[in-house]
């Protein structure tokens, strides 16, 4: 049979029951397709070669010692696994998806190199689970971006690539550096690159050059889209000094409502910006000092209206739904003023007398919550000090965010008012709290920890209402503490008016916890990473 080639596909595309196949059958069709296509390949002229790709930069990083690696490769085998059995239980293994994180941040913060057969199944890993971008993309190296840029399943590596490497790994540090200059030009970067590409570079010359970087944003700030604008502006946060004033006043005009926000919300952390000023005049002149024969107080005149001066510094005129017009107003005011402005307009008082003033007529909540989002925007330590109080004092619920306060704090401070809280408090508020600390939990933070989860496991509760925290202290707590907790990990008596079975349950979840920390401690030693302090 010598049907051509176009025949073969005709009578392939139409089928054997529209039209004779050649041969007569659809077993004699394959079989003349098969020949013709050898035939076809064997006499294609040879095109020009294409140019190979450049190789990746070499990583100068040195490699993993030999348990370590054999370690993350057990870890990447076992990523997906760990979820328990069906019915979410979770038996008392550890979980290894849940370790992966903690590996590449002791591994970048070593200093060692990924080995380059596993680069691709750490690039699956990021692209899975955002959480573990920013630690593999640094422990993936050079190697990493040269890769992403062969495979669009793992472009968000190209994205990320100098904002997240940057400040995990020094090889990685001289890496970004150079792709920023590296390039034919950074403004042609910065006017023909997708938008990814300009977020990227904009944030590492923030970091490295400030001043360049804004500049680099307001050559081509008027012609820039609305959304673009939003996000460009948002870099402005890293390296953010008085310098960038005069660039976001003139954003305070902006057509689009988001830029201005955001704007005002960047001026508002500069205490000495034009805007904070004019914010602390109208914040002030809205919350005064009052005398009665017996104690002072403070009043509250919340505004009437808000006008145009007051949106164009940024305060958004309409309330979400449930909040009064003027309390709303008030309070974008007083969040926005410089927190110093109060104890000279308040008789000279420390922050923790002014939250202690009683405030008249209902508006001791809606001030409070206004001042901690001050604290928490201006990183003010004494006013977050203030405003949480003392632990064994502090509500379930109160105007503000606990857990955003303790971030002001130092991490020493913030552990050891999170132990007092749930010494106090038992564990059913402290989740948030647990959150902010420092890996690992320092030891009164941790045994504090232990011992609610303990006082719950003898009242005979359900382990499931701590599994949140339970999760919490597998990734943060000590594992200095896994003797302690060995005992815990045995079935217990049940009280007698215990939920049924809640006992076993309690061993397993203390027997994972238990494997886990001891698997925590082996993973350091294979890293050479000595263990923390106590």
């Amino acid at each position: 049979m010598n049907a051509s080639w176009s025949e073969l596909v005709t009578s392939a595309l139409l089928g054997a029951e529209r039209r004779t196949p050649p041969g007569g059958s659809t077993t004699a069709l394959l079989d003349a397709a098969a020949a013709e296509t050898v035939r076809r390949r064997a006499g294609l002229r040879p095109a020009p070669a294409a140019p190979r790709p450049e190789p990746a930069a070499e990583d100068g990083r040195p490699p993993l010692p030999a348990a370590a690696e054999a370690r993350l490769r057990a870890l990447l085998a076992g990523r997906s696994g760990g979820t328990g059995a069906a019915g979410g239980r979770r038996g008392s293994a550890p979980d290894l998806a849940e370790l992966l994180p903690q590996w590449l941040t002791l591994a970048c913060a070593a200093g060692y190199r990924a080995p380059s057969d596993l680069v691709p199944a750490l690039l699956d890993a990021a692209r899975a689970r955002t959480d573990l971008r920013q630690d593999a993309l640094a422990f993936g190296g050079p190697l990493a971006r040269w890769l992403a840029r062969l495979n669009p399943d793992w472009k968000f590596a190209l994205r990320g690539a100098n904002r997240s490497s940057a400040p995990r790994c020094a090889s990685s540090r001289d890496d970004n550096h150079a792709s920023v200059h590296g390039q034919a030009s950074v403004r042609e970067l910065w006017q023909e690159g997708l938008f990814a590409e300009r977020a990227a570079l904009l944030t590492e010359l923030r970091r490295r050059s400030p001043g360049e970087g804004r500049e680099l944003l307001a050559s081509t700030w008027p012609s820039e889209r609305a959304e673009d604008r939003l996000m460009l502006l948002d870099t402005l946060r890293e390296g953010l000094s008085p310098a960038d004033e005069p660039f976001l006043e003139q954003a305070l005009a902006d057509r689009s409502r988001n830029v201005r926000a955001t704007a005002a919300e960047l001026l508002a952390t500069l205490p000495g910006s034009a805007l904070a000023a004019r914010m602390a005049d109208r914040a002030t002149a809205h919350v005064t000092l009052a005398a009665a024969p017996d104690t002072a107080y403070l009043t509250v005149d919340a505004p009437q209206t808000c006008d145009a001066a007051m949106r164009r510094d940024g305060v958004v005129p309409t309330p979400p739904q449930g909040h009064g017009e003027r309390s709303w107003w008030l309070g974008q005011l007083v969040a926005a003023a410089p927190l110093a402005v109060w104890p000279s307009r308040l008789g000279g008082r420390t922050p923790a007398q002014i939250t202690a003033l009683p405030v008249a007529d209902g508006w001791a909540r809606d001030l409070r919550a206004a001042w901690c989002r001050a604290a928490v925007r201006q990183r003010d330590a004494a006013w977050a000090r203030a405003l949480l109080g003392a632990p064994r004092d502090q509500p379930a619920e109160g105007p503000g965010d606990p857990a955003k306060l303790l971030t002001v704090l130092p991490e020493d401070e913030r552990a050891r008012w999170a132990g007092q809280f749930i010494e106090a408090h038992g564990l059913s508020d402290a989740f948030r709290l647990l959150g902010v600390c420092a890996v690992p939990w320092a030891r009164p933070l941790g045994r504090a920890v232990v011992d609610a989860l303990q006082i719950a496991r003898d009242a005979g509760n359900y382990p499931w209402s701590f599994s949140g925290v339970m999760g919490l202290a597998e990734r943060c707590l000590d594992p200095a503490e896994t003797e302690r907790l060995t005992p815990l990990a045995a079935v217990p008596e049940e009280p007698a008016d215990g939920s049924p079975g809640a006992g076993a349950y309690w061993a397993e979840a203390f027997q994972r916890l238990v494997a886990t920390l001891r698997l925590r401690a082996e993973i350091r030693t294979e890293l050479g990473v000595p263990a923390a302090a106590g």
